[in-house]
């Protein structure tokens, strides 16, 4: 088990009496892509951030690759364990320049000089950005602004790769390049965290971790989670449309084979339906 956490409670008032985190249990293996995913204040960042020690663990017990979360000593073999990429890369950046931004942190963790001019054009191809080392990071776009964030992350060769609600303030071609990407590193063997509030996101994943209030509502696959309306409504959550057509339509009288959870699949059982009339 790469990840292992039991009875986690978090609280970020001093005396502990609104909880953002209520005894949380979450288990995650090598080389999954886990979706975490709930409504804006569900404790989805204030989950991930104590996998890199970010946020101190007040209560429970936490692993990270065999890692004891509270050893203080580890902390920095932890973060460079975990890279975490934020919704804001803006509030990432350092350098004006991309690769002094991505050389910043291989600095920090004394990567012998001769490795660090390899190992940020590596990290820019990882992220289909080379030729961009020269530019500075404020004449970017969104998309491409999260790319570099990225590859300052990747440049460190992180076991683990977080990406916190990173989609949030990208177009819609924004966001699709950094989801795909995403799932290029995961198809490398990386372990992928993707926290997200938006449920189309989430299908791809080989595991989706619901939460709400502070609380894991569910864990499983993507189909058994995303087509249950009831979990979803409770998440406060809306499921995507393919779910929502599939209820709709056997409300109206016509029944769908499977429900489907991508337009692929919708489109393949309307066909199926088609073909039987």
């Amino acid at each position: 088990m790469l990840i292992a956490g039991n009875n986690i409670s978090f609280s970020y008032d001093f005396d502990g009496s609104s909880l953002a985190l209520q005894n949380v249990d979450i288990r995650i293996e090598q080389g999954e892509f886990v979706a975490i995913l709930g409504c804006n204040g569900s404790g989805k960042s204030t989950l991930v951030k104590h996998f890199n020690a970010l946020l101190q663990l007040q209560q429970g017990e936490l692993r990270v690759a065999q890692i004891d979360a509270r050893n203080e000593k580890d902390i920095w073999y932890l973060r460079r364990l975990c890279g975490m990429v934020f919704q804001n890369p803006d509030q990432q950046f350092v350098s004006s320049v991309v690769e002094e931004e991505i050389a910043f942190g291989l600095e920090n963790y004394e990567t012998p000089r001769d490795e660090i001019p390899n190992r940020i054009q590596a990290a820019l191809a990882l992220v289909e950005m080379s030729g961009y080392a020269k530019r500075a990071p404020n004449t970017l776009s969104g998309g491409e602004k999260q790319r570099i964030a990225l590859a300052g992350v990747l440049a460190l060769e992180p076991e683990i790769i977080i990406f916190d609600e990173v989609t949030a303030m990208l177009d819609p071609n924004g966001r699709q390049e950094v989801v795909e990407i995403m799932h290029k590193l995961h198809g490398a063997g990386k372990t992928i965290i993707a926290i997200t509030h938006y449920v189309e996101e989430a299908v791809a994943a080989d595991k989706v971790i619901l939460m709400h209030k502070g609380r894991v509502l569910a864990c499983g696959g993507p189909r058994a989670i995303l087509s249950d309306l009831d979990l979803m409504r409770e998440a406060e959550l809306i499921p995507p449309l393919p779910v929502r057509l599939y209820h709709d339509l056997r409300q109206a009288g016509v029944h769908l084979r499977h429900c489907p959870l991508t337009d692929e699949e919708l489109v393949e059982e309307i066909w199926q339906l088609r073909s039987k009339i």
